[in-house]
């Protein structure tokens, strides 16, 4: 059983409550959608790396949600979230316990990904390396 946690506003990052967090079911149309168990959503439509180990090491996986190319996600599945950390610059970066790394940089023309929670939380990667951030208000707390 999972107890609530908020994110955690930090001057260049949010941390995100998603720790413990399983991925209940993958989906693939032009965008990658994560779902978790909690009623979060991880939502990816930029190029997105997808890496194992030290990046010295392992270069990663590239995912493309927009061509579906996508299929290295998959053992994503079952997997638990142990950090998720939203960057004020747009970035997301996603550490599962199956070693697995996910990493989406901010794209220069449209949201690269958004994640959807409990309680009206909301954050958006905006267009050139930005982050929107709503936390149940109807209102953005950076717009």
């Amino acid at each position: 059983m999972h107890t609530q946690v908020e994110a955690v506003e930090h001057e260049d990052r949010w941390v995100l409550g998603l720790r413990a967090r399983r991925v209940d079911r993958i989906s693939v149309d032009f965008r990658l959608t994560l779902t978790l168990d909690g009623g979060w959503d991880i939502v990816l439509e930029a190029p997105t790396l997808l890496s194992a180990g030290p990046s010295r090491t392992s270069p990663g996986t590239l995912l493309n949600p927009e061509t579906q190319d996508v299929a290295a996600a998959l053992p994503l599945f079952g997997a638990n979230a142990l950090s998720a950390v939203a960057f004020k610059s747009g970035t997301l970066r996603i550490v599962f316990d199956n070693g697995t790394h996910l990493t989406c940089s901010a794209d220069t023309s449209f949201e690269a990904w958004q994640i959807t929670g409990p309680r009206g939380w909301h954050f958006v990667s905006l267009p050139d390396g930005d982050l929107a951030v709503w936390t149940g208000s109807g209102q953005p707390d950076n717009p």
